[in-house]
């Protein structure tokens, strides 16, 4: 789902909370050492996110936010923040080059530079809380 989510919208709000939950509170994200990733670089996105970002001349870059049932991407562009919903179980991640990484949903996905330690680390904390909270698969059972 992507949308944008520069206004306080009620409508917006409730789905995207229903999508990948309500944000962690103050003392889970104490004990999950931090939901944000560091600063991220777009290299490559679907052709919806890129006509979003090419409408300024800024660099392109994202952020990425960890909810109890998924994860939301920020970017901004024209002074208006938009998102990237994702849930867990639509989430598809690629990491193919050595500093590349790429986050599937559907149509949509985004690739960005992986190639700092705070980013390695934080994709490994996503990918853990991701199997953490992954529905129970027929195999499990």
């Amino acid at each position: 789902m992507l949308v944008n989510v520069s206004y306080n919208n009620k409508q917006i709000t409730r789905d995207v909370d229903e999508e990948v939950g309500k944000p962690f509170t103050l003392k889970e994200r104490w004990n999950l050492g931090g939901i944000g990733s560091p600063k991220l670089e777009i290299t490559k996105s679907s052709d919806s996110v890129r006509n979003l970002l090419i409408l300024d001349n800024n660099r392109d870059s994202c952020n990425i936010e960890l909810r109890p049932k998924g994860i939301i991407i920020r970017f901004r562009s024209l002074l208006e923040t938009f998102a990237l919903v994702i849930p867990y179980y639509k989430l598809v991640i690629y990491k193919g080059d050595l500093a590349l990484c790429t986050l599937y949903r559907d149509t949509h996905f985004i690739q960005f530079r992986s190639d700092t330690k705070a980013v390695q680390k934080f994709i490994i904390k996503m990918l853990g809380y991701k199997a953490d909270n992954a529905h129970t698969s027929i195999e499990d059972l």
